[in-house]
């Protein structure tokens, strides 16, 4: 059986870790898992059966590196089945945590012709110091400016894992209904 390649591009690891928690409930679902950055990618596409691609954003945007590997691989993704999410603080708040309501989701689709079959939205997490002290002040400027706490004695996350574990769900359940399809064409 081909496996599942789960690609992230994150910037203070939350993505990452987010993209683990899809791989183990995966896992235990037995669909074989490939996890990887996205920029040290390097295997063929179509030797996968489905691609999840998780990123996170930074000052509005997701890394250069994102929408270049879509736009470079964009036939071979839509001959597989798809997913992405989309890792931001602006998610933390409720009517602004799915891919209809989500800026920074709606401007990236405006961007990006490519269309996965799954999409999710999630808030990250947020840790003053973790990050660079220019970084810092961007981040308390936002988030002051967004009403969100600007000084907070430990780190905060706002990951919903409810929410993960609903869209892993999901992404278990398009495996075993393209395995049926598979099998059919198969018998057929």
């Amino acid at each position: 059986m081909k496996p599942i390649a789960l690609l992230y591009s994150t910037v203070d690891g939350q993505t990452k870790k987010i993209c683990h928690f899809l791989a183990e409930y995966l896992q235990q679902k037995d669909h074989p898992i490939y996890l990887c950055p996205l920029d040290s990618f390097e295997e063929e596409l179509s030797n996968f059966k489905s691609v999840v691609i998780g990123a996170s954003i930074r000052y509005g945007k997701h890394r250069p590196e994102v929408g270049k590997f879509i736009s470079e691989n964009q036939q071979d993704l839509e001959k597989l089945n798809t997913a992405f999410f989309s890792v931001n603080l602006v998610a933390r708040k409720e009517e602004k945590n799915t891919p209809e309501t989500n800026p920074y989701f709606i401007k990236f689709r405006e961007e990006v012709p490519w269309k996965p079959d799954l999409a999710a939205v999630f808030a990250g997490s947020l840790d003053y110091k973790k990050y660079s002290f220019f970084d810092r002040i961007m981040i308390k400027a936002i988030m002051k400016f967004t009403g969100g706490p600007t000084k907070t004695p430990k780190p905060i996350e706002y990951t919903n894992w409810k929410r993960v574990q609903e869209f892993a769900e999901q992404l278990s359940a398009l495996q075993q209904k393209n395995q049926v399809h598979s099998t059919e064409e198969v018998e057929g």
